[in-house]
């Protein structure tokens, strides 16, 4: 078998490390939302990289820990969009649209990150508790939400029980179940809500019915 060798040097194997862990964690995270985290195979990643299996666990310590980090990249690729979301310039209702255009967009661009999401739940969310990177930091999105609600309570145009949480549970899940569930509700309705034909109709009405949420007087319905 091939030894391992030190890939951090000043001679070039620093950047040669980081190309090959790209590498690895580029198929990892295709062969685990392909496989699930049960059925991938660290043999089988190996083999569609330029590199070792031993190399593998040199560079991750196992297939737990490989999991692990194809996670923190997917949850990181997301943060990273959402820290350098910028809407200070725009009023309370156009803020709140693009937070949700953004999480709209990379759901759909991210179809692996959605599947690695549902893979874990399955897993008890066991990776992402014990991670020092994830566990519970919760998102960039968090904070921008909470001052977009903060600034549309005090324009008056926004109502004031809106928990940030709820609201980012809200547009998450609509665009979680768009992807996730697309085959299912297509066999079941007649239609692939990724239809490129239904994609500004349906991103425009999650921003419809988030500001028609946060816009409404908040009173119970009759009878309760």
């Amino acid at each position: 078998m091939t030894s391992v060798e030190e890939p951090a040097r000043p001679d070039g194997r620093a950047r040669d490390a980081a190309r090959t862990k790209a590498e690895i964690l580029d198929v990892a995270t295709r062969e685990f939302a392909r496989a699930g985290y049960e059925g991938a195979r660290v043999e089988e990643i190996a083999a569609r990289t330029r590199t070792t299996k031993r190399m593998i666990y040199y560079y991750f310590g196992g297939k737990e820990q490989l999991f692990t980090a194809v996670l923190e990249r997917a949850y990181g690729a997301l943060r990273e969009a959402e820290r350098q979301l910028d809407v200070a310039h725009l009023d309370p209702v156009a803020a709140i649209r693009r937070l949700a255009e953004l999480t709209f967009d990379h759901h759909e661009r991210h179809p692996d990150y959605i599947r690695l999401l549902s893979i874990e739940d399955l897993q008890g969310a066991e990776h992402i508790t014990a991670s020092r990177g994830l566990g519970a930091v919760g998102s960039p999105a968090l904070d921008v939400l909470r001052g977009i609600l903060a600034a549309g309570r005090e324009a008056g145009v926004f109502r004031a029980d809106v928990d940030a949480v709820d609201l980012h549970a809200v547009i998450s899940s609509f665009c979680f179940f768009r992807t996730v569930n697309r085959r299912t509700f297509g066999a079941v309705f007649g239609r692939d809500l990724l239809d490129p034909r239904w994609r500004e109709h349906y991103r425009t009405m999650l921003g419809d019915m988030v500001v028609a949420y946060l816009t409404s007087d908040g009173a119970p319905p009759a009878g309760r």
